[in-house]
């Protein structure tokens, strides 16, 4: 059985050990479905996180309008390349949202998407937000279209 992601030292020692475990990840940051931060690693700091919140709404509401576009389902992930820079927005089926920076030449993308996948699949039983059934119509949640039509 895979360890818990969010064990008792919390979720900022979560996003410190996902930060850790891949070469040239920068920082990670889960936010509230409103964009408030609920945690993040030992480099976030008010600023960043706000910086990150603004980001991540306008990212989001991109991505939630292309699958009412493409009629795809729920969103489950937004990544932004950049030259030398990627950043992983994946929503958590609860509604709060998990973004990490991975940065440099010769970071591993695929390591990056494995991890955050990791965390997205556990965190949701241990992150201390829980919502009713309208905010879920926003993210990631399968039956939201059919509702919502």
């Amino acid at each position: 059985m895979t360890p818990a992601v969010v064990t008792d030292d919390g979720l900022t020692g979560a996003l410190d050990r996902l930060v850790d475990r891949v070469p040239g990840a920068e920082f990670a940051v889960v936010l509230s479905p409103d964009g408030l931060a609920l945690g993040g690693s030992r480099r976030v700091e008010g600023k960043l996180a706000e910086q990150i919140s603004g980001v991540v709404a306008s990212l989001i509401a991109l991505g939630l309008a292309a699958t009412r576009t493409c009629d795809a389902g729920g969103l489950r992930q937004v990544v932004v390349q950049m030259a030398r820079t990627f950043l992983f927005v994946a929503t958590i089926p609860n509604g709060t949202v998990l973004t990490v920076r991975i940065a440099g030449d010769d970071v591993k993308v695929g390591d990056m998407a494995y991890e955050v996948a990791l965390f997205v699949g556990q965190a949701e039983r241990h992150l201390p937000i829980t919502l009713g059934p309208a905010s879920s119509a926003t993210i990631g949640d399968k039956g939201a279209q059919q509702r919502h039509r």
